[in-house]
């Protein structure tokens, strides 16, 4: 899991699910700012991790975050960087 937070792609992907809830490949790439391959790829690596899961509807595939414990671990890291960007301030 930690080697998958090692790419800031993938980070603000989860970042992104997490603030919007739920959004589909083509959406994810608006808002990182990348393209669909991109972020097709990164959601393979993440759901296979348990990180995210996903649903279809049609043809297309909305992911949203595994569960409360990736929130948590996304939320304890934010908090984590403002504290040490804050000590070093």
């Amino acid at each position: 899991m930690f080697r998958l937070l090692g790419d800031p792609t993938r980070v603000r992907i989860l970042y992104a699910l997490l603030e919007a809830g739920e959004l589909c490949v083509c959406d994810i790439a608006a808002v990182v700012d990348t393209n669909e391959t991109k972020v097709s790829q990164a959601m393979r690596l993440l759901r296979s991790a348990g990180a995210v899961r996903n649903r279809r509807d049609g043809r297309n595939v909305f992911y949203r975050l595994d569960d409360a414990h990736v929130r948590m671990l996304l939320d304890l890291s934010r908090e984590h960087l403002a504290h040490t960007v804050s000590e070093n301030s």
